[in-house]
């Protein structure tokens, strides 16, 4: 599993490794029973403490992505279509609304920005 951590970053360790986690499940590269690296091996490999790692899985788990099974680890949990596009869909909002509030900043009129996004949506 190849996660990058940014000491840069805003976010907190066990949040990069979370999300990070979570777009490998939505993106597909990996997929329902797969396993994960145990939380201690994890750990290990990215050099930081058990508990941060502990806390990515809970994390993880509470929101549906993985199953821990004692005594066998983490896996990737079966997932049904409507959810994962809902999550797909919760990330799109959280950046349109990124953007929206930049355009803001910037002053650019609801027009222009609809232009833009029209001309990216038929670019991709």
């Amino acid at each position: 599993m190849f996660i990058r951590l940014s000491n840069a970053s805003d976010k907190p360790i066990y949040e990069q490794i979370t999300q990070q986690i979570k777009q490998a499940i939505l993106s597909g590269k990996y997929k329902s029973g797969d396993p994960l690296p145990s939380i201690r091996a994890l750990a290990k490999d990215l050099k930081i403490s058990v508990m941060t790692t502990k806390r990515a899985y809970a994390d993880l788990e509470r929101d549906g992505f993985i199953e821990t099974v004692a005594g066998k680890g983490s896996f990737v949990a079966e997932r049904n279509q409507d959810f994962l596009r809902e999550e797909l869909l919760r990330q799109v909002e959280e950046h349109l609304q990124k953007a929206v509030t930049l355009a803001k900043t910037a002053g650019l009129p609801t027009k222009e920005v609809q232009e833009l996004l029209t001309l990216l949506l038929e670019e991709g």
